[in-house]
């Protein structure tokens, strides 16, 4: 009889550890020169190392070291260390070694690797963990995280993909099943093979069960991969900051500067000021004053707040929660302008002619003191003739002024001509429960038009400056419309009656006069969402192309530090070039502008993209309770197998399936954006308001069907041919 091994766990656990790729059981014996006849022993060994948390099977039938990474995986690129250089981590490891992209290997150009790239890499140990030499990056979805809910199909477990664009169930591997429970949410990769003719996936991470409240914000952080949180580097950072002395700032303690802000607001991080200017030069010219948290004197570049800020790039705003850019002792309070207390800012103050003539700005740090903390509609209802013991002894010394200032604004606002689109925008009100309390349009009041423009003449002078004083700077950019989209426009209008020139050059004082022309009509909606769509999106850029929609010919972000990073790289801009202080921008921060320009623009994509899926969420999840009910609603959208809605009362967005507006076989006009009747010429069009019945609403993913109940509108019937018989008639139904 063949002599046992002796210790043969440990010998295991040698051949292992020079097999980084793993090794099955018949590569084990063969290592171990283990005799056939003890694979009972190797079989023990094995379950007894596995259940210590000492070895782990692969998805291959493989063994491997716990937390071993085999030497070629694909991995994320997901921060940066205090050096600068990358940070990597595979998708499918909870608490992975530290991977560093390899030096020399961060290519330039299309094959360049930044932050939230992925990889496949070649690992190559080192004394920190392991160095990562790239074999190729990786594009578009491949190996993109899932996410899913799980169930148990008769002792299977199962992974239902909540993803908009891929609901398919996916299997998940037997060694991840013991750390998973029904109804959980949680995020898997790809994995290799099939399990009862289902896709394998490998579990990332569980992210607590589908039923708790507030899931659908949960839903739509994990989603869009916002993280939560803060590193223990960052809490200590900020919770070691303490309020700055006067020193060397300039006291504005004096000023009566007041912040004015939403009701349900946590930080105020702008406080605004105007009065007379005594200078006899400028007769019935206005001082205005624009102070803001001084956040850059407690983020320093390169510091933990600093890199995190940078990662996460902006706060998020959700229906019930703030996922916010910095933590809350800084966010909440020390950078927080809370009235009657002293607080670091940066500050502009701007001289205004009657006319709203800009004739000079300075900019300043300065320790302020906010006289007061008022809600819109509490500051609107004061200067219409209600004032509350908080805003009654403001009126006359601090409100008028500010109103008064911003009618001279006004003029010069005018003769600018900025884009003036009229959209709805709405605030969903949660509950502690995670119920939605109430859905309201958000007015729109002049309060709201005052402090915008405060807002924009100070982040005009930001850009100004910086621009004079050859400052690299973020600008805040808008490209004009492209001409197809101009073309596409004329097209539409043409078939509503409505002209527009092609050959003239698109301006927004142009697409004013449009709006202007269908306001009050029944064509109002429609027209203004067309224009909206006709218009590029705003980015972050360190190339100054202007900003269309506020027809200006420079401008970037300096109101709001405490949300927007942009604006904290704007805030250190201006202290190195007005000199005021040594905590400004320094040359790694510069040569780092146009990366941070792109991060921060995605991160702001990101953020409006979980705000909108929350959203839709959370008016499903309302919604659902309400099946078989009536709303009243528009259509947004036409395409050629649908009707996209907007409800009225509620603003939630659903669909109407082609196939579902009864007999008649509609078809696409992409031009007109309507569904025309073949046979009758009948159609719905964008923009025409319908009554719909709502049948199904998916709280998981936002998704709501409706059906149609109002006739389309009468169209001009087609033409008949020679014959009698109307052209183009063919099957009377649409196929399902």
């Amino acid at each position: 009889m063949p002599k046992p091994h002796t210790n043969l766990p440990q010998q295991i656990i040698d051949a292992l550890h020079n097999s980084r790729d793993g090794l099955d059981k018949r590569q084990l014996s063969r290592q171990i020169k283990l005799p056939s006849a003890q694979k009972a022993a190797l079989k023990q060994a094995l379950a007894e190392l596995q259940n210590a948390g000492k070895i782990e099977k692969t998805d291959r039938r493989r063994f491997r070291l716990s937390g071993q990474l085999p030497p070629v995986l694909v991995v994320r690129f997901f921060d940066r260390d205090n050096d600068g250089e990358l940070l990597a981590r595979p998708d499918d490891r909870v608490n992975p070694p530290v991977i560093r992209l390899a030096p020399g290997e961060a290519a330039e150009g299309p094959n360049s690797i930044g932050l939230g790239d992925r990889a496949l890499v070649r690992l190559v140990a080192d004394e920190d963990g392991y160095l990562a030499r790239i074999i190729r990056k990786l594009q578009g979805n491949d190996l993109q995280p899932i996410l899913g809910v799980v169930r148990n199909s008769r002792g299977n477990w199962q992974i239902d993909s909540i993803n908009r664009k891929n609901k398919n169930t996916l299997a998940l591997r037997a060694e991840d099943a013991p750390k998973v429970k029904s109804g959980d949410l949680v995020r898997v990769v790809p994995a290799q093979g099939r399990a009862h003719g289902l896709r394998q996936v490998s579990l990332v991470e569980s992210l607590g069960n589908i039923s708790q409240p507030k899931a659908a914000s949960l839903l739509a952080l994990v989603e869009n991969e916002i993280s939560e949180g803060f590193s223990p580097e960052e809490t200590e950072q900020a919770e070691a900051a303490s309020a700055p002395e006067l020193g060397q700032r300039t006291d504005l303690r004096h000023l009566p500067l007041i912040t004015i802000d939403p009701d349900d607001a946590r930080d105020f991080d702008d406080a605004i000021h105007a009065h007379f200017d005594t200078n006899p030069k400028n007769p019935d010219g206005w001082v205005i004053w624009v102070a803001i948290a001084d956040v850059a004197h407690f983020v320093s570049p390169g510091s933990p707040l600093d890199r995190g800020a940078k990662k996460r790039g902006n706060s998020v705003y959700l229906p019930d929660k703030v996922v916010p850019m910095l933590p809350e002792s800084l966010s909440n309070d020390l950078c927080s302008l809370r009235p009657n207390t002293d607080r670091a800012c940066m500050a502009v103050r701007m001289v205004f002619d009657a006319k709203g003539n800009k004739r000079s700005h300075k900019f300043v740090r300065g320790l302020m003191r906010s006289q007061a903390r008022l809600s819109y509609e509490q500051a609107q209802a004061a200067i219409d003739g209600t004032p509350d013991e908080t805003t009654g002894p403001l009126l006359d010394e601090v409100l008028r002024p500010l109103w008064s200032a911003y009618n001279a604004l006004q003029q010069a606002r005018n003769k600018r001509e900025p884009l003036d689109i009229e959209t709805d925008e709405r605030k969903i009100r949660i509950g502690q429960s995670g119920e939605i309390l109430s859905i309201q349009t958000k007015q729109r009041l002049s309060v709201h038009r005052l402090v915008e423009e405060f807002m924009i003449s100070a982040n005009v002078c930001a850009a100004q400056t910086l621009e004079q004083k050859s400052q690299p700077l973020i600008y805040r950019v808008h490209a004009p419309p492209e001409q197809a989209k101009i073309y596409a426009l004329a097209d539409f209008l043409t078939t509503i009656g409505l002209k527009w020139s092609k050959g003239q050059r698109a301006t927004p004082g142009r697409f004013n006069q449009l709006l202007h022309k269908v306001a009050g009509t029944d064509m109002q909606s429609m027209v203004n969402q067309m224009v909206l769509r006709t218009q590029m999106r705003a980015i972050y850029d360190t190339r100054n192309i202007g900003h269309f929609g506020l027809s200006l010919q420079r401008y970037a972000h300096f109101t709001s530090p405490i949300r927007r990073y942009a604006d904290l790289t704007v805030h250190r801009a201006l202290i190195s070039a007005c000199s005021l202080g040594d905590d400004g921008m320094n040359d790694h921060e510069k040569s780092e502008l146009t990366a941070i320009a792109e991060q921060i623009t995605k991160t702001e994509r990101a953020a409006m993209a979980a705000e909108r899926d929350a959203a839709s969420r959370y008016v499903a999840a309302h919604l659902a309770e309400q099946i078989q009910a009536v709303f009243t609603a528009h259509i947004s959208g036409v395409t050629r197998f649908g009707l996209f809605l907007t409800l009225d009362e509620t603003g939630a967005d659903g669909l109407i399936p082609i196939r579902s507006l009864g007999d008649e076989y509609f078809t696409h006009d992409e031009q007109a954006h309507a569904l025309i009747g073949r046979n009758t010429g009948d159609r719905y069009s964008l923009g025409m308001s319908v009554k719909v019945r709502l049948l199904e609403a998916n709280p998981l993913t936002g998704g709501l069907i409706f059906e149609m109940l109002s006739p389309p509108k009468k169209g001009a019937e087609p033409k008949r041919t020679k014959s009698g018989h109307k052209r183009n008639k063919k099957s009377k139904r649409r196929r399902k």
